[in-house]
């Protein structure tokens, strides 16, 4: 954990976060730790030793590329790889080049996005959380509370998802909350879109670019530029701004 960060601990915030009409359960492989909601009717042993599965694989696949180019690990700037890639790491690598940031940027969206596309072929309501990164696909309304440290906007706020929005990526960079790497210091920037694994490199770059509480206009201005239907909630401290097609409503 980098200094001067706070941590998740034991990932509290998940008591809160859980659907009544989900059967919530968490897939645990080193570094990956997913919570993972599915309708209550549909849900079995078969499905979450499925989701174990799939986590070792996709990990095990960019485990050996990564040996091969250790770059595609270290690298902070976009990076181009070999067509032959594994699937996962190409995805990773075209949203990185998009947002200009290095490929593991995108890691815990694209981790997030793979598990979900699995599971809507066994559930019409799925929703997969990686640290903060989050897929969704849903039939009825959801509301995403926003974990913002120590703002006093920290779960006062939250997103609404309509139905018709998703499957969609949900995902928040922090300089002040949690382990991931962040040049910036805001409490929290949401970024929404298609994806998780697009939304989760964004708002790295996103995040990086608020270096103080009335910097968050970079940040906007920035996702503004990308043109893939994205859209950013940005907090540090008292301060908060929005853009996009995002509805924000107090809890």
């Amino acid at each position: 954990m980098e200094k001067g960060k706070k941590g998740f601990g034991d990932r509290d915030y998940r008591l809160i976060q859980m659907g009544q009409d989900l059967k919530y359960f968490n897939v645990k492989v080193k570094e990956t730790d997913l919570a993972i909601g599915i309708e209550n009717k549909v849900y079995s042993d078969s499905l979450v030793s499925l989701c174990y599965k799939e986590v070792i694989h996709i990990r095990r696949q960019l485990e050996e590329y990564i040996q091969v180019h250790p770059q595609f690990q270290t690298s902070l700037v976009p990076i181009q790889i070999d067509p032959e890639a594994p699937e996962i790491a190409l995805k990773m690598t075209e949203a990185a080049a998009v947002a200009g940031v290095g490929p593991m940027a995108a890691v815990a969206g694209a981790v997030a996005d793979h598990i979900g596309q699995i599971m809507k072929q066994y559930s019409s309501d799925v929703i997969v959380e990686n640290g903060g990164d989050i897929y969704i696909l849903s039939t009825r309304e959801r509301l995403i509370a926003v974990y913002a440290g120590d703002s006093p906007f920290s779960y006062k706020i939250g997103i609404k998802i309509h139905p018709e929005a998703t499957p969609a990526g949900i995902c928040t960079s922090s300089g002040t909350v949690g382990h991931s790497l962040s040049f910036g210091v805001a409490d929290a920037v949401v970024i929404t879109g298609d994806t998780a694994v697009m939304a989760d490199a964004a708002a790295t770059q996103a995040g990086n670019l608020v270096k103080h509480k009335f910097a968050l206009e970079r940040a906007v201005e920035y996702i503004k530029g990308l043109d893939k239907n994205l859209s950013i909630l940005a907090i540090k401290d008292d301060r908060m701004i929005a853009w996009g097609n995002i509805e924000i409503i107090p809890l």
